[in-house]
């Protein structure tokens, strides 16, 4: 049995979500059954992680297990031949036994996306809010989320985490063309998380409240002390990063 690592991406804006639902299509059912019809075997794939329904990826690794050796270049043409076209796969890599692409990961990163301007190009691709923003007051709290790591208050309810503490190293916005963009790297979150963080700094930005009532949200532990989550269709899971020796295995 060989193990293998699938880099891919999507525009999230026609599934619901990453994983597999019963009532609904999926970015996984549709990796899935490719690849069982290309390589003529059962194929379940694990991602890093989860995206919600309108969310889109430009960068996700999934791991799959197969009894004999293929093709990888002859199979990769023929996945992207085979798959929608807002689904790609980039690289197909062997990894060891051990790799996981969930688990190994060390690092995840996120960004989102406002435009200030209605664009019918940026339909499902980024959150038009015709506001102004304080774009410092935000970078501002945005810091403070580098000096906690229980992010309960951003977490969705009723979840099945055995933690709700995270890693985050890094939370900045700046403006990209003619956006405002929100990036944010930790080495995992929570569901839901980063669009609850979104739409609280959102609120700081149109001076809703004071900058520093973030470390009082924070500290509450409660979701409802934060603001609404933003909504999905701007949310992109954009790089994660493994140990070398995972990807070179």
């Amino acid at each position: 049995m060989s193990r293998f690592f699938a880099e891919i991406k999507y525009d999230g804006s026609n599934y619901h979500g990453w994983q597999i639902q019963q009532n609904a299509n999926s970015v996984q059912a549709e990796i899935n059954k490719a690849l069982c019809i290309i390589l003529q075997r059962e194929i379940c794939v694990t991602g890093a992680g989860r995206t919600d329904t309108g969310v889109h990826a430009k960068q996700l690794f999934v791991h799959f297990d197969v009894e004999t050796e293929f093709d990888i270049p002859k199979i990769l043409y023929k996945l992207n031949n085979f798959l929608p076209d807002d689904i790609s796969v980039r690289k197909i890599t062997k990894v060891t036994d051990d790799a996981h692409a969930r688990f190994s990961a060390d690092s995840r990163t996120y960004e989102y996306w406002i435009t200030p301007l209605k664009d019918p190009f940026l339909t499902n691709k980024a959150y038009f809010l015709g506001q102004p923003l304080d774009l410092n007051i935000m970078n501002q709290a945005a810091s403070k989320l580098l000096n906690y790591s229980d992010f309960s208050c951003f977490s969705k309810s009723n979840t099945n985490t055995h933690t709700n503490n995270c890693n985050i190293t890094f939370a900045h916005w700046e403006k990209k063309n003619n956006c405002l963009v929100f990036t944010i790297t930790s080495d995992r979150f929570l569901r839901n998380m980063v669009r609850a963080i979104v739409g609280t700094l959102l609120d700081i930005g149109q001076h809703k409240f004071e900058w520093n009532k973030l470390d009082d949200i924070i500290k509450s532990k409660n979701r409802s002390e934060a603001g609404t989550s933003a909504p999905a269709h701007g949310l992109y899971l954009t790089q994660i990063i493994y140990p070398e020796e995972v990807l070179n295995g």
